[in-house]
């Protein structure tokens, strides 16, 4: 399965989402949805409303039923003798009802209309009385929430409980519950009828839920929603479905195209699309009014529409609208503006999947409570100076930074890792609960090695404190691990992580939805440091959380000096400022290969790998990683792992293609790569050891979940440093070629680095010409109005 964002026709079922139940409320999703992983992640709205749920409220119905039977049977005998004779299970009784009139009250004094400077104020009371409005039926979304709010306020801080892991767990015994298997054949002989692969029938069932046959006769557009179906293959299915009654101008088909379209912008690592851009490429993909099918997409809650104010010299730095697009009230927005300014604000309208939009809020909200809020007082302010002063350079800095602020951001390459390291060594001798989590076990595995070396900066304990055990040294987890709980501190009683301070490593890899479950699982009080280097590839999920921040200059940022050392730190940090120069090797540091063609590339890779980089350099093969531009192609992974197969581990792959002793790497879900190798198989499934840790992936999912290793792409290998690296640049990698790609793959290598190259160039023309592609994104314009800008 690819981690790669690009292309973006290629298409994923992680990221089809039902939509909100009433379009344009992204700001305060519906409060009574709590078994919903994404909306409890994402929860930002509901904490203008802490007394929805009542402790203990949620076994309340268990009781009151059967207690009200049972009363009324106790009404029905003789009254003077039930009178005479109370029991102790008729005082409970009468002590349940008094609970249960006491609960109805509230209740009833909730559903009741609230006003501005009552138990709540000002635009918290006037939004939850809002919401209440929508929820009962006395005003349509529209009219309530078209018109246009005033600055965002930093949000109150959301009832906090436990909350499922959004992120699958590292170790994954079992396959996810499936459809029930009359489902399954339903939706095959359905699919089948349609001239559809009766393989898809699993996916589709598990999709469009129990009535999966039915949705699909009535709708066969759903199909969309399966990955990997391109609106052509839809359109096919529809007219073997429909016949006569299919066209192109159905409402079915634009709402499901503007969905689709929404999902592989999604892939490209945007969060939203703007209104123009996307009825044109409607209008590409032959659907004959792009607006009405925005515009039932918006109705059916299928997306949400957001009206973003457009930066402007002197303009106030605050949203315009943020709502449905079209509603009865749509000109409220500028008219109101008109009558406050004098004049109309120019805003951008933009399009987005409602699990996207509701994690970039989710996420804004909680860095500003993070940014708003002081830190706990841990550590006097001098032990914090001594632990500064102990430390070298930046480290100083950074440390200082961490000590008085909440959030902070830290940047520098491979060498600036040792300054994270010296701050968690700092924080727990001051007695913090401090820990660091890389998106994946590669840059886990990595900084705890440095963790553990003494040699790395350190600050030595200040005057009468003792130096900390070996034992106490802060451990680094998993991003997902610490969320699922399965590595790390775990939570507190009230839900969150229970910790003071928590360093995210390779923070470019952060995507919205990861980075609104740590921000909101984080406590009052906690620091947040989020370090890495700018100039890698972004994040595979939607966003770009650390340039984001960057770019807004919100809070602190610490700039490590400490440059990659020898001929490749060189090599690297030219081509982060554009340059690709010629670097001295004497120790043949870097080594370029070139080659004329594919096939020629191929070969040469198994040399270097099998022979040449262990002969030279005093390298072992299973220390050297390949990397390449793509999976398909002539000298892609497919075929590179192919070739690395056959030479440095042969067999018939009875298992499914794959052998024991296979490199591999398992995607459990989109976007996350565990690398092992292959131990074994049975009839449980195929049997991997993935950083250490036994994985058993069901038969049914090897094919889809499991690849070899031996060769990656720069996605997958990001958050990894190998003694040895292969990058192969084949003639037909130059589309995909840029300056961060090339950042990323050659910044892989630790002691060599050789370049296949068959590309003339175009490598040259990449570095200095093709930035990173552009994102669109919410995160700036939701941050400004609630965190005062920093120099």
């Amino acid at each position: 399965m690819s981690t790669e964002p690009e292309p973006a026709s290629k298409d994923t079922t992680d990221a089809v989402d039902t939509g909100p139940d009433t379009p344009g409320t992204a700001e305060v999703p519906a409060p009574d949805t709590p078994d919903a992983a994404e909306s409890d992640a994402v929860e930002a709205g509901s904490a203008t409303e802490p007394d929805a749920v009542e402790p203990g409220s949620a076994t309340e119905p268990d009781t009151t039923e059967p207690d009200t039977t049972a009363e009324s049977a106790a009404g029905s005998g003789d009254g003077g003798e039930a009178a005479a004779q109370v029991s102790e299970g008729e005082a409970e009784l009468a002590a349940q009802r008094v609970e249960r009139e006491r609960i109805e009250r509230r209740k009833a004094g909730k559903q009741g209309p609230i006003d501005a400077g009552g138990k709540l104020s000002g635009t918290a009371a006037d939004l939850l009385a809002a919401v209440r409005a929508v929820e009962s039926g006395e005003k349509p979304a529209a009219a309530v929430f078209g018109a246009p709010e005033p600055a965002r306020r930093p949000a109150p801080e959301p009832v906090r409980r436990p909350r499922p892991a959004h992120p699958e767990p590292a170790v994954t015994p079992a396959g996810p519950v499936g459809p029930a298997p009359e489902t399954v054949r339903s939706v095959r002989d359905v699919l089948a009828e349609g001239g559809a692969p009766e393989s898809l029938a699993p996916q589709t069932a598990a999709l469009l839920g129990e009535g999966a046959e039915e949705a699909l006769r009535a709708d066969p557009w759903q199909l969309l929603r399966v990955g990997g179906v391109r609106p052509e293959q839809a359109d096919g299915f529809a007219r073997a479905l429909l016949g006569a009654q299919c066209g192109p101008d159905d409402e079915r088909r634009g709402r499901a195209v503007t969905v689709w379209l929404l999902e592989q912008a999604a892939l490209a690592g945007h969060t939203a699309l703007e209104l123009p851009r996307l009825t044109a490429t409607l209008a590409q993909r032959g659907v004959p009014d792009p607006d009405a099918a925005v515009q039932g997409a918006l109705a059916e809650g299928e997306a949400l529409a957001f009206q973003d104010a457009l930066d402007e010299p002197g303009a106030r730095p605050e949203r315009a609208a943020s709502g449905a697009v079209g509603g009865s009230d749509g000109e409220g927005a500028e008219g109101e503006s008109a009558e406050g300014e004098g004049e109309e604000r120019p805003v951008r309208v933009l399009i987005g999947l409602e699990r996207y939009a509701l994690a970039e809020e989710s996420l804004a909200d909680g860095l500003a409570r993070l940014v708003n809020s002081p830190p706990k007082q841990d550590g006097s302010t001098p032990d914090w100076e001594r632990a500064a002063a102990s430390a070298q350079g930046s480290a100083a800095e950074l440390i200082r930074a961490v000590a008085g602020h909440g959030l902070v951001l830290h940047t520098g390459g491979e060498a600036s890792l040792a300054e994270p390291a010296a701050l968690l060594r700092a924080a727990h001798s001051l007695g913090l609960r401090a820990w660091a989590a890389a998106p994946g076990p590669l840059g886990r595995d990595r900084f705890a090695a440095l963790l553990g070396d003494p040699s790395s900066d350190s600050p030595s304990p200040g005057p009468g404190q003792a130096a900390p055990a070996t034992a106490a040294v802060p451990a680094a987890v998993t991003v997902t691990g610490l969320l699922t709980g399965a590595e790390g501190p775990g939570r507190d009683a009230d839900g969150a992580l229970d910790l003071d301070l928590l360093v995210v490593l390779d923070a470019p890899q952060l995507d919205v939805e990861a980075g609104a479950l740590l921000a909101e699982s984080l406590p009052d009080g906690a620091r947040l440091v989020l370090t890495g280097d700018p100039a890698v590839l972004w994040s595979v999920g939607p966003g770009r959380v650390f340039a984001d921040l960057l770019a807004a200059r919100l809070c602190p940022q610490v700039a490590s000096r400490r440059p990659d050392p020898g001929p490749l730190g060189e090599l690297v940090s030219g081509i982060g400022i554009g340059e690709l120069g010629q670097v001295e090797a004497p120790g043949k540091e870097v080594v370029i290969v070139p080659v004329r063609d594919a096939g020629e590339a191929v070969h040469r890779t198994v040399q270097l790998v099998a022979d040449s980089v262990p002969r030279a350099i005093g390298v072992p093969a299973e220390q050297t990683q390949v990397i390449t531009p793509g999976h398909g192609g002539a000298a892609g992974t497919r075929a590179l792992n192919a070739a690395l197969k056959e030479r440095l581990n042969p067999g018939p792959g009875r298992f499914g293609g794959f052998d024991p002793g296979d490199r591999v790497v398992h995607s459990p879900a989109p976007g996350r790569v565990l690398p092992g190798r292959v131990v074994g198989a049975d009839a449980d499934g195929l049997h991997l050891s993935c950083a250490g840790e036994t994985v058993v992936v069901p038969q049914d999912r090897v094919e889809g979940s499991v690849r070899h290793g031996w060769a990656l792409t720069a996605h997958q290998a990001l958050g990894g440093r190998w003694p040895a690296v292969v990058v192969v640049l084949p003639g037909d990698a130059v589309p995909a070629l840029s300056r961060p790609w090339i950042y990323t793959a050659f910044g892989r290598a630790a002691r060599h680095l050789s370049v296949v190259h068959g590309v003339e160039q175009a490598l040259p023309r990449a570095v200095s010409e093709i930035p990173a592609k552009p994102r669109t994104t919410r995160l700036p314009v939701l941050l400004t109005p609630q965190v005062p800008a920093t120099d």
